[in-house]
């Protein structure tokens, strides 16, 4: 028997768990920020609807929902506005008799009886939320289902959660969207993407959009690099898997030849290229890298990955800077050098 063996191990628990605990002790204290997610359930609410109930129902949902039931019906359902009451009847008593309106209104009752547990993960991802932005508004939360043409959308004063596009990634419904959806996106349509997609919405749409003056990589990887750095303050338990969106492989991929990628980016001459076709592809969804890789096994947006890893190396070389400094620094320039990142 090896005696530096018994006391390697116990020694590596303990740092493990100082660790753990240090962590724990840098996130900030957000119990008594006074947030309490509710989702209200459209959703049910259509469901239950009858033909001869849609005039009343049209009227009572105007004055309910607001400005998310008008951009529902016009842009979620396209069935035009909610006001052209003679349209909305002829139209909504056709949607409600198709068999496929039946079958999904099904499959979201059963997939979502209750949302208990978004609620709560959103009431936990929203006090941090609020803690880092204080001056945010909070909106109503308004679950939904539009025949898959939305996941999350934001409008004047709410957020909606489409839960046709979290039905799981074995639902039935989203093989036949192929064309249009394809499976590489719908397998990540899963329950516990809610509150992540939810959260990644309001910083992207109302919070942090980019700016149009983010003209090369460098620019766009600083940008989706800060978007998931403030995923990691206000989602700190969340899998970076999650955050990213990325399978388990993708995610182990991206890890391991995350020195290679960088070192791909700088002998491709790309920090600095303004070039949209040739750069884009490591930004969008896809698959896989194609130029990455063997049997399409890398990992899809590079940049997107790689501009995480450089924030993270910024923000850990510059242990002052606060969350919302680093969002106000648009010298994409200055945080590459201050970050000293080298691909790892």
């Amino acid at each position: 028997m090896n005696p530096k063996k018994i006391v390697i191990i116990p020694l590596l628990v303990s740092l493990f768990f100082l660790y753990a605990c240090q962590s724990e002790k840098k996130l900030p204290d957000v119990s008594a920020i006074p947030v309490k997610v509710h989702v209200e359930r459209f959703d049910q609410e259509l469901s239950k609807l009858k033909p001869a109930q849609i005039l009343s129902s049209n009227q009572l949902w105007l004055k309910k929902y607001g400005y998310f039931y008008d951009d529902y019906m016009q842009y979620m359902l396209e069935v035009g506005s909610a006001q052209d009451t003679s349209n909305i009847a002829a139209t909504l008593t056709q949607i409600l008799q198709q068999r496929d309106f039946k079958a999904l209104s099904a499959a979201v009752a059963k997939a979502y009886p209750d949302m208990e547990k978004q609620e709560k993960e959103l009431t936990q991802a929203f006090k941090y939320l609020r803690y880092y932005f204080p001056a945010y508004e909070m909106p109503r939360f308004i679950a939904f289902f539009s025949g898959f043409s939305v996941q999350v959308p934001l409008g004047e004063g709410y957020v909606g959660i489409g839960l046709d596009m979290f039905l799981g990634a074995d639902s039935e419904f989203y093989p036949a969207l192929v064309k249009t959806i394809p499976r590489y996106l719908s397998k990540r349509f899963t329950a516990e993407n809610v509150t992540p997609r939810v959260v990644e919405a309001v910083l992207r749409q109302t919070l942090y959009p980019q700016e149009d003056t983010d003209v090369n990589t460098l620019q766009h990887m600083v940008y989706q690099g800060k978007v998931l750095l403030a995923l990691d303050s206000i989602l700190p338990h969340t899998a970076d898997s999650l955050k990213i969106g990325y399978s388990a492989q993708q995610m182990t991929w991206a890890k391991a030849y995350q020195a290679e990628v960088w070192s791909w980016f700088l002998q491709e001459n790309l920090l600095y290229s303004t070039d949209y076709l040739r750069i884009q592809k490591y930004f969008t969804e896809a698959p896989f890298t194609a130029e990455l890789g063997e049997n399409n096994a890398s990992a899809p947006k590079l940049g997107v990955y790689m501009g995480w890893q450089l924030v993270r190396k910024y923000m850990a070389e510059n242990p002052e800077i606060t969350l919302n400094q680093l969002l106000a620094n648009t010298d994409a320039q200055a945080i590459l050098e201050k970050s000293r990142f080298k691909g790892k």
